[in-house]
């Protein structure tokens, strides 16, 4: 299957990208061959995959209560969930999509259950126990791949991270159509601390015709989509976005973890040193890509991470993100 309809507008600034140089961004394996025609290029699970997992039935799922929720701060969920976030968000309105161009890095893992991730969300419903949420982005995760490489990802799920849902292609769900991409393998180059940086492109957006919600990575690489009837609020139109970094964090007794987000730098360290997403939209109800309006920013502990959103010509929508974790602010 293929997308009957693409957002309005989603080539206007890719012209002007195409005159510029534009990086190329590759995944490892390219290097060793590549899929034949008809073919998918799946990850292999191995058995040590599986057993680095809590157990088999929770392979390949996040935790319940992963998703920020700008509009609620209970410190004791904070502390429940070890899941911290920098984030922008909109809400307010019916979503049909969402796109930006994410900063890569590889940032530090301090211990082998926590994760590091930079994704956009796709969110339908309240934050109870039947949220819907699509997610893609990057993501360095030792206990789900085994390794500290920064890998592309997706995320599915329709009722909070409890039954449904899955990372990749470990579960039913997100159906992939291309043969070039694969789900949670490596991506290179990454960017430096004060020298090159790379970024990639994400665009997850709902065909009108037939309800599907579709992943595009750069310009060329339409992914695949997930089906509708997987979800209920999603069903129909996404009633928030948001995009930024997320980390575990897995320490006791309050102290901190030194796992880093984005660029394991604070945003005030600008371009080529902090983290950042540019050109974020949102697509509407007439399936044009526009500027998100009414941006928002959260953080929960923002001098361990923090975010600082921002509007040029060049950039559009942008904002830096990220930190170091545990400093001499956050013990």
């Amino acid at each position: 299957m293929q997308p009957a309809y693409h957002p309005e507008g989603l080539y206007d600034e890719s012209k002007v990208a195409s005159q510029q140089n534009a990086q190329i961004i590759t995944q490892m394996w390219h290097q060793n061959g590549k899929c034949p025609e008809n073919t998918i290029p799946i990850r292999r699970t191995k058995k040590d995959d599986v057993l680095r997992a809590s157990s088999v039935r929770r392979y390949g799922k996040k935790r319940h209560r992963s998703t920020p929720n700008p509009m609620s701060v209970d410190p004791d969920m904070l502390n429940e969930s070890g899941h911290q976030h920098a984030i922008a968000y909109v809400e307010g309105d019916k979503y049909y999509g969402a796109k930006a161009t994410i900063n890569v890095w590889q940032p530090k893992i301090e211990q082998a259950n926590e994760f590091s991730l930079s994704q956009l969300w796709i969110l339908g419903g309240s934050f109870g126990q039947d949220l819907n949420s699509i997610e893609a982005g990057w993501q360095v995760s030792p206990d789900l791949y085994g390794d500290n490489n920064t890998r592309l990802f997706t995320y599915w799920t329709s009722d909070a991270y409890q039954a449904t849902g899955c990372y990749n292609l470990l579960c039913s769900g997100f159906i992939q159509i291309n043969n070039q991409i694969a789900m949670g393998a490596s991506i290179f180059p990454i960017s430096n601390y004060g020298g090159s940086q790379y970024d990639i492109n994400i665009l997850v957006w709902k065909d009108p015709k037939e309800g599907n919600w579709w992943l595009q990575f750069g310009n060329d690489y339409v992914l695949g989509y997930w089906p509708s009837f997987l979800f209920s609020y999603l069903a129909d139109s996404a009633s928030m976005i948001e995009w930024g970094g997320e980390v575990v964090n897995s320490e006791p007794d309050g102290t901190h973890t030194t796992t880093q987000m984005g660029s394991g730098h604070f945003p005030e360290e600008g371009f080529g040193k902090a983290s950042y997403f540019r050109n974020i939209q949102v697509v509407d109800s007439s399936n044009n890509l526009k500027a998100p309006r009414g941006l928002g920013s959260f953080t929960e502990q923002s001098n361990c991470y923090d975010v600082q959103n921002g509007n040029n010509g060049d950039w559009g929508t942008y904002f830096y993100y990220g930190g170091p974790g545990k400093n001499a602010n956050c013990p």
